[in-house]
């Protein structure tokens, strides 16, 4: 038997699902029905949830405004404990976690223990705990003791009311992902833009914290019928109602509306149906709310992190890493595993944990790298978006990736058969820079691509005349091509150009074996992870196994940083010192907002330079060219001319 019932605090009867509450004239005021389970599968963590089904109730499970559903909730909680609550009504879903959930929990040890002492008060708390703890604190005694050691006094204290105190993710239950609706308190609005016509942005200053991303999304201002609508639409589709081609979720929702033109009638409210197929089909054929945020041109980055319901998605906007209001279901989380390993091919389980791939979203090409059990606790992303349209040379300098003079400088010793190495942390913009590179080797240039995610921009390069094969690797046991294979194999397609998406292996040794001796026949170019020369060459030496004697036949490392927007931190040469060792002269570096050359070049003394030389050419003529490649990047800049076929063009007669 429940405690309320046993001391006449409420009704209940010993079960595990309980519901309904009256009032004092028998009238029913709360119709939710109550369990707990403990949620196991992919990406959830142990746990234990109190799920509230309010199809039925008048108060729709909202904890916010309908006290008697408050009461519900607080009386179950009374009886066992619980992580999360969630309330569910007619296709709608409110998650209340963190603080919302404790304070909640707080209610219901309070009520238990507080009712031998107080009958009154026990009876408040259930239904007003934020006004109980309040008066409980005021007094002296018992009450006030169990308001502490339970937690509520403490809950309510940093609560203004229950807007604050209740903060819900919510979202119809097609969704799998939950919003807050109302922003962080004490926050300052500092921006405020539109994705389209239905999902508007706003960013939040939070003072002292990471300020927030905060998305309303188009089913934010939907009202109860419309959700209905949507959830109905879904399980018609789910039932096979409509097809199975692109157009079923369309059909599945007129089939629920009744007719076929753009919206009906129901009550007061119209249904929008093309809106409601239009995120049926988001949420069903697409990836979510991942669509949501990189359909914002200003996203670059998309971060979920385990476990996914109790950490929100968090997002990289114009370089800053921002909180958002939005939370993946771990149903949403195992829809999008699974969604990623079929449209990569590559597993992603618990025997094979982690996923690295590139899918095709309506935004574009992302890349995504995922980690599962048993390599983290439960299902984490970090996505990136791919640029459908490469950026070049003169594009970066464009947008202040690096200077001119600099670009020029990398220009003619791409073009000249250098071998050098694109380093930086993950998202300082390494596989970016690579990929404008390759623009300036000469036109009759054969390149040989290895990588194992598809980033490098091929089918650009092939679309304006350039020779690029193509070597896809993976690192797996079963792998058809290894990378150390990959490398091996593009040296056996003849001369020209050799690309290593990342050097991160065993296949290092291969590729500087190549290098020393000259194989390749051209430049040798490659991203690795590193912050500086020193950094890289202690990643190739002592990590990878590289001899520091042929570590030496690297030309140059150039070194980007995420940080005050993506940029070129430095660019490095690479000087043989005495015996086999090596030591790095920086050529450009990036000091106070601006990446400045340190007049190793202009002074004579660039050791790159002088090797870039070629018959019958002084270290003069290198820098003549080097010149006269700046005038055409800075043509091209101030032209707008910077994308793909403006380039090409420039390039023909160069």
């Amino acid at each position: 038997m429940r405690l309320l019932s046993r001391i006449g605090l409420g009704g209940g009867d010993g079960r595990e699902s309980a519901g309904g509450r009256r009032s004092d004239d028998g009238k029913t005021q709360c119709r939710c029905d109550t369990s707990f389970v403990e949620p196991s599968g992919t990406g959830v963590g142990r746990r234990v949830e109190l799920v509230v089904d309010a199809d039925d109730c008048p108060g729709d499970g909202d904890l916010v405004a309908d006290s008697a559903c408050r009461a519900t909730v607080v009386d179950a909680l009374a009886d066992r404990d619980a992580d999360v609550v969630r309330t569910r009504s007619r296709g709608y879903e409110r998650s209340y976690d963190g603080d919302a959930a404790g304070l909640l929990l707080a209610a219901g040890r309070f009520v238990e223990r507080a009712a031998v002492h107080d009958t009154v008060l026990a009876e408040r708390a259930r239904s007003d705990p934020l006004g109980a703890a309040s008066d409980a604190t005021g007094r002296a005694g018992p009450v006030a003791r169990i308001a502490a050691e339970t937690g509520l006094a403490e809950g309510a204290a940093r609560a203004t009311g229950y807007e604050d105190a209740l903060r819900a993710f919510v979202g119809p239950t097609l969704v799998r992902s939950r919003v807050a609706l109302r922003p962080p308190p004490n926050t300052t609005l500092t921006d405020q833009w539109s994705l389209d016509d239905n999902t508007t942005v706003r960013r939040y200053d939070r003072g002292g914290s990471r300020d927030c991303y905060h998305l309303d999304p188009a089913f934010a201002d939907l009202d109860s019928a419309a959700i209905a609508t949507l959830a109905a639409a879904r399980t018609a589709l789910a039932d096979g109602v409509g097809g199975a081609g692109e157009r079923a979720p369309g059909r599945a929702v007129r089939a629920v509306v009744g007719k076929g033109d753009s919206e009906r009638t129901a009550g007061e409210s119209a249904v929008p149906v093309d809106r409601l197929a239009a995120l049926l089909t988001k949420h069903t054929r697409g990836h979510g709310v991942l669509d949501d945020l990189f359909a914002d041109p200003r996203v670059s980055d998309v971060f979920v992190t385990a476990p996914v319901e109790s950490n929100p998605v968090r997002v990289v906007v114009d370089g800053d890493r921002l909180d958002t209001n939005v939370r993946l279901t771990p149903s949403g989380a195992a829809a999008l595993a699974s969604r990623f390993r079929r449209a990569s091919g590559r597993p992603f389980s618990k025997a094979d944990p982690t996923l690295d791939a590139v899918v095709d979203a309506d935004s574009g090409r992302i890349r995504v790298a995922g980690v599962s059990n048993p390599a983290s606790d439960g299902l984490a992303f970090a996505f990136r978006r791919h640029d459908d349209v490469p950026l070049t040379l003169p594009a970066l300098v464009d947008n202040d990736t690096l200077s001119a003079d600099a670009a020029a400088l990398l220009s003619v010793a791409v073009e000249r058969g250098a071998a050098g190495l694109v380093a930086g942390t993950r998202g300082a913009g390494k596989t970016t820079l690579l990929g404008a590179l390759l623009w300036e080797l000469p036109l009759a240039t054969r390149t040989v691509v290895v990588e194992d995610t598809p980033e490098l921009p091929v089918d650009s390069l092939q679309a304006h005349d350039r020779e690029v094969q193509t070597l896809h690797t993976d690192t797996d046991e079963d792998a058809t091509l290894t990378p150390t294979d990959g490398v091996r194999t593009a040296l056996r397609l003849g001369e020209g150009a050799l690309v290593v998406g990342e050097v991160r292996g065993e296949e290092a040794a291969a590729l500087y074996e190549a290098m020393r001796v000259g194989a390749s026949g051209s430049v040798v170019l490659g991203t690795i992870h590193g912050d500086g020369g020193e950094a890289v060459r202690e990643r190739v030496v002592a990590d990878l196994g590289v001899p520091e004697s042929s570590f030496a036949a690297t030309d140059l490392v150039v070194t980007l940083s995420p940080s005050d927007g993506r940029h070129v931190a430095r660019i490095e040469e690479v000087c043989v010192g005495d015996g086999d060792g090596v030591r790095f002269e920086t050529l450009f570096e990036y000091v106070d907002g601006e990446l400045r050359s340190t007049g190793v070049v202009e002074r004579g003394n660039s050791v790159l330079v002088d090797s870039l030389a070629g018959p019958n050419e002084q270290y003069a003529d290198v820098r003549r060219r080097m010149a006269t490649r700046r005038q055409l990047l800075r043509t091209l800049v101030d032209s707008g001319r910077t994308r793909p076929r403006d380039v090409a063009a420039a390039y023909v007669d160069r």
